[in-house]
């Protein structure tokens, strides 16, 4: 989307929940409500549009639920765009193995591209296997993996060739295929330029963090097992990564080149790749990220991992005009509180002391004002967007990393959008266990908080809460755009 608008497009984005790209800064995309498994939805959404880019895929394995889903949608989406005289479809798939068995996911993927093209409508198809870059999912399972363990048994799937691509040259393919009209109609596959395997990954990414890691191979293949310990180690679930780790046991190597002299798109490395990816997640800059949806758990509820860290995200809506939530945003911590389950709070403040940690003795600087870097309890202000966000860095003891975040935004219908964001970045498994062991007492606490300053900001109104003024730059951290929506109560999602 970025890229898009910087090269002067005029962009339309089709979202089941507009309100839900609220504050993203794009003020000059035109945001239509709709969903891929409805039509008419989508004949409104596609009112005008030339190009259509079909990026929609089941993350998880291809059941019957989930092929039939992409099924469905690819069908419905390829006679929307035919009705409303798109001229061309441009379809990020997946890579096909060298042996030419398809796993069923790969299928699926298969399947899509040629139910878009019997539309009728000329679709461009570029094919990728591992994509390399903040985001992704494969370099979310490699940064943890290297990041975490010293020794690492290799299974033999770990051996097999791949040709992993960076993901700014995807994104390069992306953009330039809209301007090339020797793409139409044709399917191109797109790698790297260098066959490695995943072992091979593991290594170069250490390698980079300057760390020692050994790889010890493994004679045996081990899929589930190697899904299950993944599963724990990491924040993807075991339901996305068997499908992943079952399409790294073929070959999966760019055979057809037609594609890198057509598009003139310069190849990074995978070490650049890697570079490029840790100095976008350092400074926040992160250009694309995944979202896995309901892996689990109740309906309502997405958990996702943007680049290693954690996020969860809830949002409520009230009546409450946005200068009054903000304000009472503004007045946690201190003498006032933190809302909802006070006595936790102070239990975890009394614990970091013991721990020789700063705890919850330092309260607010003054009053009911918070500036750029003042100390907040166990938090410091580290962004402020007066009326529209806080961020609080933790200065607690933690295996890892920490913030909380607030956005205020006025909702479509009336009212305020808030919304309660906590980062973690776990280091290691100490902070996975730590994560996991108090997830449930975390989300009691946030859940209650959330909600309890939609409340107190409609029976206070926009005089009973502080103001927020800031007075410096913020420090590095999470940027106020790389939220991934993890956890939403109280808002449907479709």
């Amino acid at each position: 989307m970025p890229r898009l608008v910087a090269a002067g497009h005029n962009v339309v984005c089709l979202a089941r929940d507009p309100a839900a790209l609220t504050g993203r800064g794009w003020e000059r995309v035109d945001v239509r409500k709709g969903d891929a498994l409805d039509v008419s939805s989508l004949r409104r959404a596609m009112k005008g549009v030339d190009v259509a880019y079909y990026l929609i895929h089941s993350m998880a394995a291809a059941d019957a639920a989930s092929a039939g889903r992409d099924r469905a949608t690819a069908t419905r989406f390829g006679l929307a765009a035919r009705a409303t005289g798109v001229g061309r479809i441009i379809y990020l798939s997946a890579l096909d193995p060298a042996d030419g068995r398809l796993t069923p996911r790969l299928a699926s993927r298969r399947e899509v591209g040629d139910l878009l093209r019997s539309s009728g409508v000329p679709v461009t198809e570029l094919r990728v296997a591992v994509v390399v870059g903040s985001g992704s999912v494969s370099f979310e399972l490699i940064r943890r993996l290297a990041d975490t363990l010293p020794v690492l048994l290799a299974p033999r799937w770990t051996a097999t060739c791949c040709q992993p691509i960076a993901i700014t040259n995807v994104l390069d393919y992306l953009v330039r295929a809209l301007d090339e009209p020797r793409t139409v109609g044709r399917t191109f596959e797109i790698g790297g330029p260098e066959p490695l395997t995943f072992a091979d990954l593991i290594r170069g990414y250490a390698d980079e963090c300057g760390l020692r890691r050994l790889v010890l191979a493994v004679p045996l293949e081990m899929p589930r097992m190697s899904a299950v310990f993944l599963h724990f180690l990491s924040p993807v679930p075991a339901a996305l990564l068997s499908p992943l780790i079952e399409e790294l046991h073929s070959d999966r190597r760019v055979r057809d080149g037609a594609a890198e002299p057509l598009f003139g798109v310069t190849l990074v490395s995978y070490r650049e790749a890697v570079r490029r990816a840790l100095a976008r997640i350092e400074s926040g800059a992160v250009e694309s990220f995944w979202a896995d949806a309901q892996w689990g758990i109740s309906p309502g509820v997405v958990m996702t991992n943007v680049d290693g860290m954690i996020v969860e995200e809830r949002r409520v809506e009230t009546q409450a005009p946005p200068e009054s939530v903000f304000a009472t945003v503004c007045g946690v911590g201190g003498d006032g509180g933190w809302f909802y389950a006070n006595w936790a709070w102070r239990l975890r403040g009394v614990l970091d002391r013991v721990l020789g940690g700063v705890g919850m003795h330092r309260g607010r600087r003054v009053g009911n004002q918070l500036r750029l870097g003042d100390a907040l309890d166990f938090w410091r202000v580290e962004a402020l967007e007066p009326g529209r966000l806080l961020r609080l860095r933790a200065e607690m003891k933690l295996p890892g990393r920490a913030w909380l975040q607030f956005k205020v935004a006025p909702s479509p219908g009336g009212g305020t959008l808030l919304n309660q964001t906590a980062f973690y970045d776990p280091h290691g498994i100490p902070g996975l266990a730590y994560w996991y062991l108090l997830y449930p007492i975390h989300k009691l606490i946030f859940s209650g908080m959330v909600r309890a300053i939609a409340r107190s900001a409609e029976t206070t109104g926009s005089h009973g809460a502080p103001p927020c003024r800031p007075t410096s730059s913020p420090r590095r951290g999470p940027t106020s755009n790389a939220a991934a929506p993890c956890v939403r109560e109280g808002v449907p999602h479709g």
